[in-house]
């Protein structure tokens, strides 16, 4: 009896398949499958055979992204046809406050990027960080008071990673470590050395219009772990980083 059935990927299935075949063989004629140490032959087959059948069947599903489990291979898949998953969302609160300059003699009040405001046990018992992604300046009143109105907070650590180009590595990634990340809080600054106080602010763009060599644009991309990399330019579409 030759083996046809090929879609069999249970074990118990592949072994029966194997015996029946054997005994079908005149040279296994009144061979005790169950005790005799061809056995432990058999049991090796199917489960050669099992892992082998697992494996090629998730490979095929994986390939495709209608049937692709994994998020790897999901973004992957997606990422052929320009699209970049959502990113979680960093919740936001409006908050207000006043800060008495009197005793400075300051035109301008400036509020640093960074952590800016933390919660105190009153949230089932969670401290809650927020931290705003750029600096905020405001005037300094006549009455020495410098009003914040309305300014936007987002819950979740602020994070700065830094990277240095390297001349000599024409295929280096800048990825961020970090996952969770708000991909909309995301700020890109890129300098000229660690010493210059000119600083480049780059924009996140999901497409080709309007780019020119000079545009200074960056580009998101997911990969594996929910981690994300930053693709700067070529000199062609966008501003090379040198």
């Amino acid at each position: 009896m030759p083996l046809v059935n090929f879609s069999n990927v249970d074990f118990d299935q592949i072994k029966t398949s194997i015996k029946d075949y054997l005994r079908s063989n005149s040279n296994f004629t009144d061979y005790d499958f169950e005790g005799s140490n061809l056995s432990a032959i058999i049991d090796t087959l199917a489960y050669n055979t099992y892992i082998t059948s697992y494996n090629a069947n998730m490979v095929t599903n994986e390939v495709f992204i209608d049937s692709a489990t994994l998020r790897e291979n999901v973004v992957s898949l997606a990422r052929n046809i320009g699209y970049v998953p959502r990113s979680r969302k960093a919740a936001k609160a409006l908050v207000s406050f006043t800060v008495d300059c009197t005793n400075q003699t300051s035109v301008t009040l400036t509020l640093k990027a960074g952590i800016v405001l933390t919660t105190a046990n009153k949230f089932g018992g969670r401290n809650y960080t927020f931290a705003i992604p750029e600096d905020i300046t405001v005037p300094v009143l006549s009455t020495g008071f410098a009003n914040f109105d309305n300014v936007e907070v987002y819950e979740g650590t602020y994070i700065n990673q830094t990277f240095t180009v390297s001349s000599r590595n024409p295929d280096q990634k800048f990825i961020l470590p970090n996952v969770g990340i708000d991909s909309d809080l995301i700020r890109v600054i890129v300098k000229d050395n660690e010493l210059s106080s000119v600083r480049d602010k780059y924009q996140k763009f999901d497409s080709l219009f309007n780019v020119n060599k000079d545009s200074m644009v960056y580009f998101l991309q997911e990969i594996e772990n929910e981690r994300y990399e930053v693709i700067f330019g070529d000199g062609v579409f966008g501003k090379k980083v040198e």
